[in-house]
């Protein structure tokens, strides 16, 4: 159920619009700030799903870019040229960019670099994955602090550092291994997902919640599912296990391919 509009008190917001390989946008907004990290679907489709989530363009504050790939910029340089708002983004990732005319307005942000974008802190940090300079977000608003951490093939102990204290994670839980080695993809690709630049596995991502899922955690978004070699039960299925095998409180999400959240709020 989306809430927006109901709890106005809140101080942090975030609606995941879209998560996967079909692209994927999240809005992260404080009581006076609106960001919008990733532009893999149409300027058209992410206005229809602001719109959902009681949003709208105009009251974007800025754009930040995770990497290059098609799924997270598709809809970019339409966006950008329509609402005129500045994009964060590393500079490897703005030269990889195929812009229409000319960039927007572009504010270079590099990996391990942290930025106050109106009233929310914000770090950029690197992740293993086969684009030019990718990266995640973690964000502090107010005490509280969020991460988006998607397209990774492993979490190292960097990552678990930058999104160390978040009280809501959004993290890939991409594909099953085994529905990945007997899919449809073409050998050379399932090598790459699979690989240490690719994306995580539900085995993955259970192996973390055991090890690492911090208590403070007390929710878990996870997204980016593979079509072809994932499903949404499943995923449930194995991360739901590890977090009982913890007695973690934590509360699970599964991001569905072609719809977006509800409107989680601290």
């Amino acid at each position: 159920m989306l809430r927006w509009g109901i709890a106005e008190a809140a101080i942090v917001r975030l609606c995941v619009l879209a998560s996967g390989s079909s692209g994927n946008a999240t809005l992260v907004a404080s009581s006076r700030t609106r960001l919008l990290v990733d532009a893999g679907l149409s300027a058209r489709e992410i206005e229809r799903r602001l719109a959902a989530a009681g949003e709208s363009l105009d009251r974007l504050d800025a754009i930040l870019i995770t990497h290059e790939h098609t799924d997270h910029v598709s809809g970019l340089p339409v966006l950008a040229r329509k609402i005129r708002r500045p994009v964060f983004l590393s500079e490897l990732t703005a030269r990889a960019i195929p812009w229409d005319d000319e960039p927007p307005p572009l504010e270079l942000f590099p990996a391990g670099a942290r930025r106050r974008i109106g009233d929310i802190e914000v770090t950029s940090f690197s992740v293993p994955h086969d684009a030019v300079d990718p990266v995640g977000y973690s964000f502090l608003i107010e005490g509280h602090k969020i991460a988006i951490v998607t397209d990774l093939g492993y979490i190292p102990d960097s990552i678990r550092f930058q999104i160390r204290g978040a009280e809501l994670l959004v993290l890939e839980s991409n594909h099953d291994l085994d529905m990945l080695k007997v899919g449809p993809y073409p050998w050379s690709v399932k090598q790459r997902v699979m690989s240490r630049q690719g994306h995580l596995s539900n085995d993955a991502v259970a192996q973390f919640i055991r090890r690492h899922l911090e208590p403070c955690t007390h929710t878990l978004v996870l997204g980016h599912l593979s079509e072809n070699n994932n499903h949404p039960d499943l995923v449930r299925l194995v991360a739901g296990q590890a977090l009982r095998s913890r007695g973690l409180p934590t509360r699970l999400v599964v991001v569905e391919q072609r719809c977006q959240t509800e409107v989680f709020e601290l």
